[in-house]
């Protein structure tokens, strides 16, 4: 006997209706797709219409900028090299004692535009105007780099210190005190030149506890040199400053410098 195949129920057959309403469903998708297709072309045409040449040019115009900005990179990069390069040259000539040659091959450094160049080679120029006694011009190259506001931080402290120390005599003790207190603060790199400097010019205003203070300070501080430091534990005690905290290890320091074998001495 033959067997009733499984698909073969009412319930599992389509009608041609349904066919018919399958094709028309299927046909609807394909043109909404068709219309959608159309509508996002239609938009992307009327965007590059609209911003297409602005987006174009505004691409062209950073792609400009970035390759004007590695030309202008390298080309700094490549003067900074020349002017440390000529820096170097000038430096060579003046150790070598040959004072004019150096200080004029300093000249087109100071002209240039690198501020940091520019300050160095100031601060050199001044070098050798003090090396050939000639203080009022060195007075005048280190105030220059003092005020300059485009030089680098460091070169204008030590330019303020220098231009003080060089010009000490002729200057008020008020006016040192004001160019160089901001300087003269533990932490500062340059805490040990300024403060004594400034310490002198409180001395020379009769204000021996506050010179006296200032010392001791330095002389505790273990980032200041220890020549500095030696010289102003020495002052502070002339003024009544104990500025000593371990005497076992100044002592200690002390006898090492007396068991120093003397040149010459057997």
């Amino acid at each position: 006997m033959a067997l009733i195949p499984k698909n073969s129920s009412k319930n599992s057959l389509v009608t041609p209706e349904e066919k018919k309403a399958q094709r028309e469903a299927a046909a609807e998708d394909v043109l909404l797709r068709e219309v959608d297709e159309a509508v996002r072309q239609d938009q992307l045409s009327n965007f590059a219409a609209n911003y297409g040449k602005p987006l174009i040019a505004a691409i062209v115009l950073g792609l400009a900028g970035f390759g004007g900005y590695l030309y202008w990179q390298s080309q700094q990069e490549a003067a900074m090299e020349r002017d440390s390069e000529a820096l170097v040259a000038a430096l060579d000539q003046i150790e070598a004692g040959n004072l004019d040659s150096g200080s004029s091959a300093l000249d087109p450094l100071i002209a240039g535009s690198n501020p940091g160049a520019q300050a160095a080679s100031t601060l050199l120029k001044a070098g050798v105007a003090l090396e050939q006694g000639n203080a009022r011009e060195a007075g005048q190259l280190f105030a220059a780099v003092a005020a300059d506001e485009d030089a680098p931080p460091a070169l204008r402290d030590i330019a303020t210190i220098r231009g003080v120390a060089t010009s000490y005599d002729s200057l008020k003790p008020a006016d040192i005190i004001a160019r160089l207190k901001p300087l003269a603060v533990p932490g500062n790199p340059f805490f040990g030149s300024a403060g004594e400097l400034v310490a002198m010019a409180y001395l020379d205003q009769g204000k021996e506890k506050e010179a006296g203070a200032l010392f001791a300070a330095i002389s505790r501080d273990e980032a200041v040199p220890e020549g500095l430091r030696s010289r102003a534990r020495q002052m502070a005690g002339l003024y009544g400053v104990d500025a000593i905290e371990d005497v076992d290890k100044v002592l200690e320091e002390l006898g090492s410098q007396q068991d120093a074998p003397v040149p010459g001495a057997q």
